[in-house]
């Protein structure tokens, strides 16, 4: 079977760890357990919160690896508890989450059955170049100038060089 990709054009170089991420999320698992918010805190931060009631500090596990965020439950079962009637399942669950490049991890803490892990986005400022171009016969340089794009707009000038 033939994939398109979303990343095949001449024009967009450089993309294809985009759909290897892509790739990785969806292969994961559709299950919706357990379920989970995603909240904006601040400016710059982010919260993830699991709903795992029934899931002691022990059971849970964070790990971030190659900017994939995983959380996995692992509960086991108590041997000699006889149950009548059993509606709380004693399940593993495993949740993963990409995060994009330079996106910390602040930490986690567990209240009241809710997972919270928090999270810091950098501040990105973006950078426009002049680049230099020589010529066959001519192998004088001009001056090149750097200027940065603030968050807020404004353009800073940076340093000129040769």
């Amino acid at each position: 079977m033939t994939r398109l990709s979303l990343f095949n054009s001449p024009l967009l170089l450089g993309f294809d760890h985009f759909e290897r991420t892509l790739d990785r999320i969806s292969k994961q698992s559709a299950e919706g357990y357990p379920p989970y918010n995603i909240e904006q805190v601040g400016e710059d931060r982010l919260r993830i919160t699991l709903a795992v009631a029934g899931f002691a500090l022990e059971e849970l596990e964070v790990q971030l690896e190659a900017n994939q965020l995983t959380v996995r439950g692992r509960q086991q079962d108590e041997p000699g508890r006889v149950f009548l009637h059993r509606g709380i399942a004693a399940r593993q669950f495993q949740r993963s989450f990409v995060l994009a490049e330079g996106v910390e991890v602040t930490g986690a803490h567990l209240d009241n059955g809710l997972l919270n892990i928090e999270l810091r986005r950098p501040t990105i400022e973006s950078e426009v170049r002049q680049i230099a171009i020589k010529g066959a016969a001519n192998t004088e340089q001009r001056k090149v100038a750097t200027t940065t794009l603030e968050p807020s707009g404004n353009r800073t000038q940076r340093k000129e060089r040769e």
